[in-house]
């Protein structure tokens, strides 16, 4: 995508890449993690368990984009095939474990901790952010959301939606009628202009 130069949240908020990173830098907690999973309940099937064919079927991704998906140094995202009852006792047994667990719109994801609310911050100390602005269409974005100064919930149809936030009565998250990609360029735009930043302002300044 031509963003390697700047920093990444990746891996739901689970680990933080610095400019110019590809991989983590540090030590990576991966097969820990792996380990820790193997001895929960059952009912969880990790990324690490499929193939690249699965994963791309999952995720609509090219095989060679889901060989990289599957590449991991922070979290391990995968589907859940018990019920919710289950559900309750696998997520009480990855506490226990010391594990985070994230539900989006379609995986559920573990981790030692961390979200994407907690990068964000990060970055925003890091560089002296004068102004955040998150952008998310899945429950794991709330945090994220509630926490930049300027939030947009993504239109989603193939997901669970988000419930009204409280910054939402505020103004300060809003959401897009478009989904996907077009709802994300609509809303970049229209922040642009309200900060009086757009092509055609700029060139008149």
């Amino acid at each position: 995508m031509g963003l390697g130069r700047w920093p990444a949240i990746v891996e739901n908020g689970a680990g933080l890449l610095g400019a110019g990173e590809e991989t983590a830098s540090q030590s990576s907690r991966y097969p820990d993690l792996l380990d820790r999973i193997a001895v929960l309940p059952p009912g969880f099937r990790g990324f690490r368990a499929m193939s690249d064919h699965e994963v791309a079927i999952l995720t609509g991704l090219t095989f060679e984009a889901a060989r990289k998906a599957r590449t991991r140094d922070f979290s391990e995202p995968g589907i859940w095939h018990g019920t919710e009852a289950e559900l309750g006792r696998f997520l009480r047994a990855a506490r226990t474990a010391g594990l985070q667990a994230q539900r989006g719109g379609r995986f559920l994801t573990l981790s030692f901790g961390g979200n994407k609310a907690d990068r964000l911050r990060d970055l925003a100390q890091h560089y002296s952010a004068g102004l955040t602005a998150a952008l998310g269409d899945a429950p794991n974005d709330a945090a994220m959301l509630q926490a930049a100064d300027v939030g947009y919930i993504v239109s989603n149809p193939h997901g669970p939606d988000l419930p009204p936030l409280p910054r939402e009565a505020e103004g300060r998250i809003r959401r897009t009628k478009l989904a996907g990609p077009a709802g994300w360029n609509a809303a970049i735009l229209g922040l642009l202009q309200d900060l009086n930043l757009t092509r055609e302002e700029a060139s008149d300044g």
